[in-house]
């Protein structure tokens, strides 16, 4: 791929990543949601299968036919990131109803600590002296960024946001990183077609978010009925575009696993989180601060 597709590819990828905590928190009403935000990850598992299922169709199409494993001893092995993502993508949803969208991008930046530490420990890759201080200095910057200051008031809380919401953008950042490594060593292990490493992914995807649709149901004693027949309940326009924006940001994220790395792609929350401030800087949602522009 050339340098300009990788750029387009890049900033598509950061923009979508951006969008992603906008347009959650614009699907929401009052701070919760009217439909059941365990259907959004399914309906883009689903769309991203059907993506990807296309695209492996027209490559079998074509005079040299893709590489593809089939031995089961490999498939299985796309069970693994396929939960993770499952509770990840609930995590988050949850995450959004206790933070703002910039709150969520710059603890975002917690998901290229826990990847440089994985890429060290499961992946053996060594980092330089250099990425390891960047590293840290993200780490610190990402934590100073979140103290508020209190002026002349009394103080409840020496954090921005609420606990739980810390909490669980930490669990976030933890199930992205350990996701997108254990990903990105599947797709580098062999030279199978993208789109059918993609097609493996995406089909337990969408088994295990059946999995816990119909979970809910019996959790719920089936009082709302089966979750088929309330699937787009309370759905909108703008959780429509959750949904695409989710699925068309994994189907970008592949690429960069199979043909770049999760260095890169969280790289690029860097430039992610500052949009997202200035955003809501733009809209008198945050007043400037020098422990933000420190972070």
């Amino acid at each position: 791929m050339s340098g300009p597709d990788r750029l387009y590819t890049y900033t598509g990828c950061g923009l979508q990543i951006y969008l992603e905590g906008v347009l959650t928190t614009l699907s929401q009403s009052n701070g919760k949601y009217k439909y059941d935000y365990a259907t959004i990850p399914f309906l883009a598992e689903l769309f991203k299968l059907s993506v990807s299922s296309f695209f492996l169709w027209k490559e079998c199409q074509s005079s040299s036919p893709p590489r593809m494993t089939k031995e089961w001893r490999s498939v299985r092995l796309y069970l693994v990131p396929s939960m993770i993502y499952l509770i990840h993508n609930n995590v988050q949803f949850a995450t959004l109803t206790y933070v703002d969208p910039s709150t969520y991008q710059i603890m975002g930046n917690l998901k290229i600590v826990t990847t440089g530490i994985l890429f060290r420990l499961v992946l053996k890759r060594k980092l330089s002296n250099l990425q390891w201080m960047a590293i840290v200095l993200l780490a610190v910057g990402t934590t100073t960024s979140q103290v508020k200051g209190c002026g002349d008031g009394p103080c409840d809380s020496l954090f921005s946001a609420p606990l739980q919401g810390y909490m669980l953008g930490i669990l976030s950042a933890c199930l992205s990183a350990l996701a997108g490594v254990y990903t990105e060593y599947l797709m580098k292990k062999n030279n199978d077609s993208l789109y059918w490493q993609n097609v493996q992914l995406y089909m337990f995807g969408v088994i295990f978010n059946m999995g816990w649709l119909i979970y809910g149901d019996f959790k719920a004693g089936f009082e709302l009925g089966p979750w088929w027949q309330r699937l787009f309940n309370g759905y909108s326009i703008t959780t429509w575009m959750v949904v695409f924006n989710l699925g068309s940001t994994g189907l970008l994220v592949s690429w960069l696993m199979k043909y770049s790395d999760n260095i890169v792609k969280f790289a690029v929350l860097v430039f992610v989180d500052k949009m997202a401030y200035l955003t809501d800087l733009a809209l008198s949602l945050h007043t400037l601060s020098m422990l933000y522009i420190y972070a």
